[in-house]
């Protein structure tokens, strides 16, 4: 076993995520990164163009991060956070709450996005219980996804992945992404559920799983003040959006309305580790202060604020609120309109779209396609192909790039999808 290649060893064992194993590519084993490249076990380099499902912020093997996460390995790995705590997890929560809407007063750990959402989902029903009613109904967005396991897959969109475990979803209110053209259908629709639904949950200005589907911020604001006068708690989940993507440090900042309940993860640890924050205000908390104890917010992880990932994460802030990191994030921006402005001049490409580093589009022959277009693949090993890790979401290409990407990457990495999609 010593002598095979990785790959043969890796297939012998291993079962990978949204991965047909019967029919899938020999997966390619990554044996360095450093900044924006990863290099294969035969030396090939290639660009993340996707920050490795959009977790790696400011590059690979950063050698800041490293240094802080080895400091707090040398002085305290983990601690049971029941009972206990210690100074990463107070100073993240400070720094965090300091860089949050003013209305976000507490923080709660959990393990990755999935997590951090299922939280959210049970502070807000339970809050209503604490408070003497019974609001069960959820409200999201169709094409939502907030991950994968019971809770968070029940709030996302219906779709051929969760159609084995339909039967043992709770029921949610689907409503369509908001638009001037349909805010006063959506009003009219939340008005018929409003007494029996306990939140809100949405990804604010794009859904990313959904296929980079993105909607305006003024609307957004909006739907939350009317959820808000129906007493209709607000759940933003910035798992995605957080930590720069929309060109703001939080899509919250592009909004007028604040949410009652906030989520990350993702970026969080700069992707240096495994990590989930929910976030809620005060009033959120005081309804679980009280000396009933079975108003306690009954939800609890081993890893709960696990000092390593607390040192990742302040460490990848202290780089994000960096002047050459917000440069870097602004320069992403500006390249990202330009390359928008001249590929959708191509007769071959379709929709296009862009919020802050995060651009997507589509061949024109695709539209409509989804998630199972049959050219995914194609795309998929052509960009790799050419030195690029790019991952379509069907037939969506899109960009997430680390902030740390020159000037000259981004624009091969554009180069490589004109050539492969106008091809």
């Amino acid at each position: 076993m010593r002598t095979s290649s990785l790959a043969a060893r890796d297939e012998r064992v291993n079962w990978h995520p949204y991965t047909q194993m019967k029919t899938a590519s020999p997966v390619i084993p990554i044996v360095r990164g450093e900044g924006t490249y990863l290099f294969d076990e035969q030396g090939k380099r290639y660009i993340d163009a996707i920050s490795s499902w959009w977790v790696t912020l400011h590059g690979h093997a950063h050698p800041y991060i490293a240094s802080q996460v080895s400091k707090q390995l040398h002085t305290l790995e983990h601690v049971i956070f029941a009972g206990f705590t210690h100074r990463p997890a107070i100073e993240l929560s400070e720094r965090l709450l300091s860089l949050l809407p003013g209305n976000q007063r507490r923080i709660f750990y959990s393990d990755n996005g999935s997590t951090a959402v299922e939280v959210a989902l049970k502070m807000s029903i339970q809050y209503h219980f604490n408070n003497g009613a019974r609001k069960l109904k959820v409200l999201a967005l169709r094409d939502a996804y907030h991950g994968d396991t019971f809770g968070a897959m029940s709030v996302s969109g219906r779709s051929r992945w969760t159609v084995p475990f339909n039967d043992l979803l709770f029921e949610v209110v689907f409503i369509d992404r908001p638009s001037v053209t349909n805010l006063a259908a959506i009003k009219q629709v939340i008005d018929v559920y409003a007494e029996a639904v306990a939140c809100f949950i949405y990804e604010p200005l794009v859904q990313g799983a959904g296929g980079m589907l993105m909607y305006e911020a003024d609307v957004l604001s909006q739907l939350m003040l009317y959820c808000r006068q129906k007493g209709i708690l607000l759940i933003q989940d910035e798992v995605f959006t957080g930590f720069g993507r929309t060109g703001q440090l939080f899509a919250a900042n592009h909004l007028t309305e604040q949410p009652d309940i906030m989520c990350f993860s993702k970026g969080l640890t700069g992707g240096t580790m495994a990590m989930g924050v929910t976030s809620c205000s005060e009033m959120l908390y005081e309804a679980f202060y009280s000396s009933d104890r079975y108003k306690t917010l009954f939800h609890g992880h081993s890893f709960t604020a696990n000092p390593l990932a607390c040192a990742a994460a302040l460490a990848s802030l202290d780089l994000l609120v960096n002047e050459s990191t917000q440069d870097n994030i602004h320069r992403i921006c500006r390249q990202h309109a330009h390359f928008i402005e001249r590929i959708r001049q191509h007769q071959g490409i379709g929709v296009t779209r862009q919020c802050g580093t995060i651009v997507a589009l589509e061949p024109k022959e695709s539209e409509g396609t989804g998630y199972f277009y049959k050219d995914q693949q194609r795309l998929y090993h052509q960009f790799l192909s050419n030195g690029v890790l790019l991952r379509p979401l069907g037939s969506v290409v899109y960009i997430v790039p680390p902030y740390c990407i020159s000037p000259e990457d981004l624009d091969l990495v554009y180069e490589v999808i004109e050539t492969v999609i106008t091809q």
